[in-house]
C-alpha cells in the first residue's frame, strides 16, 4: 500500500491570523526521511524537467532518505542559490511535483517540503562559505537583487566574473524582502541567502536607482554585460471612480510597508499603515492573499476577497487559499468591483460590485466573467487594497537609446536573453510580465549561462 505523504505542520489558525511568525513550521528529520523514502527513484524522473532551476531532484531526495542531509544541500546548490526560498514560496504543484509519477495514483513527492528541510538543516548546522572562483576580469552589473538578480549574479561569480549588483531599496531581495509577508518567508531567510550570494564575491549596492544615478547607457560603458533583472514593480490599478480615496492602497504599496517597512512593528519602526475593520482586497492570485492575511493580522474584524470568477479560477496556489480561509478570509467570488464609495471627507466607506458569471473562453483560455444585470450590491469598507498585478517599473529607460519594449513596458529579448543591446541581457518579471519566484530565477539562470558565453567570445 502507498505510504501518505507527511503533512505539514502548521501554525495553530486561530494563534497564527493575530501573528507575523511562519504559518508552516517545517518537516521533522523524521517526517523528511519518512517523506525522502516514498520516492520510487523513477530512471526517468519527470520532476527535474519541471524544475525551472533544474535540480537533481532525484539525488537529493535519495541522500535525506539515507539521512545524508549534507550531501543533500550541496547536491540542491549545485543549481540553486536560493534553497530556503524556494523551499517555502515555489508553487511546486504546478512544477516539479505535478510531473511525479505517484501524482498519477496518489500524491506526490513533497519536494518543496524536502528542499525546505534540507536548507533549513544546513543553516541550523551552519552554512559552508563557498568556494570562490578562479577570476576572470570581466565585470558584469546586475540590475536589481529580486529572485531573477540574484540567480543570475550567483552563477556569473560562480563563473569568475566580477558581479556588482544594483538595488534600488536599502535592503535586497527584491519581492521577496518587501513582497512576500513575514508568515510565508522570513526576512531572516532572505538574509541568510543574500549572504551566501556576497560569500560567492558579489558585491551588494543599495539605495542605487539606475536611470536616476547612473543611466544604463553609462553601466554599459563601465561593465563588460549588464543583467536586467528589475521585475515588475508598478502596481495596476482598475481606472474605476473612487480609487484616489482615502483608505484605498496597492498591494505593492502595502506590503511594501508591512513588510520591507515592519509597519506590523509600529511605534516602534515608524512607518504606520492604514489599519481598517473591514478591509476589501480585490484579486485572486497569491500577492492578494498575502495582502488579505496581513490586513486580518494588523487587526481587522473582516477582510474580504473579492474576485470576478470562481474558485477553480483563482490564480492563488490552493494552500494559500486553504490558510487563507481557516484563518477567516471572507471568499466573495464571481463578485466585481466597480466603484469605489465615499463619505465627505475622502475616506472609503464601501464598495460597489456587481455579480458575474462566466461565459466563454478569452483569449487566456479562462472563461470571460460577464456581468449580471440587476446584481449591483454594496460592501462595507473602509480600506481596500487593489492586487490586480503589476508591470515593469519603466525608471530602467531613463537616459538609455535604443531599449525596445513592448506595449506593455516589458523588456524585448532574443531567445538567447540579449535585449536589443549589445551586451544587455534581461529575464523575470521585466520581461515576462508578473510571474512565480522560481520561473524569475530560471531566467536569470538561463541569461547568466548566456552571458558567460558572450563574456568567453569577447
Amino acid at each position: 500500500m502507498m505510504a501518505e505523504r507527511q503533512p505539514m505542520p502548521l501554525q495553530d489558525a486561530e494563534e497564527r491570523r493575530k501573528n507575523f511568525n511562519e504559518v508552516a513550521l517545517g518537516y521533522s528529520e523524521e517526517q523528511a526521511v519518512a517523506e525522502a523514502s516514498r520516492c520510487l527513484q523513477c530512471k526517468d524522473p519527470k520532476c527535474v524537467k519541471g524544475c525551472p532551476v533544474n535540480i537533481d531532484i532525484p539525488a537529493f531526495i535519495a541522500s535525506i532518505a539515507e539521512k545524508d542531509f549534507d550531501k543533500a544541500i550541496k547536491i540542491i546548490k549545485l543549481t540553486n542559490a536560493l534553497p530556503a526560498v524556494c523551499g517555502r514560496v515555489c508553487p511546486q504543484e504546478v512544477q516539479c511535483e505535478q510531473y511525479c509519477v505517484l501524482a498519477k495514483k496518489g500524491q506526490p513527492i513533497a519536494i518543496g517540503r524536502l528542499e525546505r528541510f534540507a536548507a533549513d538543516h544546513e543553516s541550523n548546522m551552519g552554512i559552508e562559505p563557498p568556494k570562490k572562483a578562479t577570476p576572470t576580469g570581466k565585470r558584469v552589473a546586475v540590475v536589481g537583487s529580486g529572485p531573477a538578480g540574484l540567480t543570475a549574479a550567483a552563477d556569473l561569480a560562480k563563473a569568475g566574473h566580477a558581479v556588482t549588483i544594483f538595488e534600488s531599496l536599502h535592503e535586497p531581495g527584491g519581492v521577496l524582502t518587501y513582497g512576500i509577508p513575514e508568515f510565508r518567508l522570513p526576512k531572516a531567510i532572505v538574509r541568510q541567502e543574500v549572504e551566501y550570494i556576497k560569500k560567492l564575491g558579489v558585491d551588494i549596492k543599495v539605495d542605487y536607482v539606475i536611470g536616476r544615478i547612473k543611466t544604463l547607457d553609462e553601466l554599459r560603458e563601465e561593465f563588460d554585460a549588464v543583467f536586467l533583472g528589475t521585475g515588475a514593480g508598478l502596481p495596476n490599478f482598475m481606472g474605476i471612480e473612487g480609487e484616489n480615496l482615502n483608505g484605498v492602497y496597492s498591494a505593492n504599496e502595502f506590503l511594501t510597508r508591512v513588510n520591507l517597512m515592519k509597519a506590523f512593528r509600529f511605534p516602534e519602526y515608524d512607518t504606520p499603515v492604514k489599519r481598517g475593520k473591514k478591509v476589501v482586497v480585490v484579486g485572486g492570485g497569491n500577492v492578494a492573499m498575502d495582502a488579505a492575511r496581513c490586513a486580518l493580522r494588523l487587526g481587522a474584524d473582516e477582510v474580504s476577497i473579492v474576485y470576478r470568477r470562481g474558485e477553480d479560477e483563482l490564480p492563488a496556489r490552493r494552500e494559500e487559499v486553504e490558510n487563507a480561509k481557516e484563518e477567516g478570509i471572507i471568499f466573495r467570488l464571481l463578485t466585481n468591483p466597480v466603484r469605489i464609495l465615499g463619505d465627505d471627507k475622502m475616506n472609503v466607506r464601501g464598495v460597489e460590485c456587481i455579480k458575474m458569471e462566466l461565459g466563454e473562453p478569452d483569449e487566456s483560455g479562462r472563461r470571460k466573467p460577464v456581468s449580471v444585470k440587476g446584481s449591483e450590491h454594496e460592501i462595507e469598507a473602509d480600506m481596500v487594497i487593489i492586487a490586480i498585478g503589476t508591470s515593469p517599473n519603466p525608471i530602467i529607460f531613463t537616459g538609455s537609446k535604443g531599449l525596445k519594449s513592448t506595449s506593455k513596458g516589458t523588456i524585448i529579448i532574443d531567445d538567447s536573453g540579449m535585449s536589443s543591446l549589445s551586451g544587455v541581457y534581461a529575464g523575470g518579471d521585466v520581461v515576462t510580465g508578473a510571474a512565480t519566484v522560481i520561473s524569475a530565477m530560471g531566467a536569470g539562470k538561463l541569461a547568466a549561462q548566456t552571458i558567460n558565453k558572450y563574456l568567453s567570445e569577447q
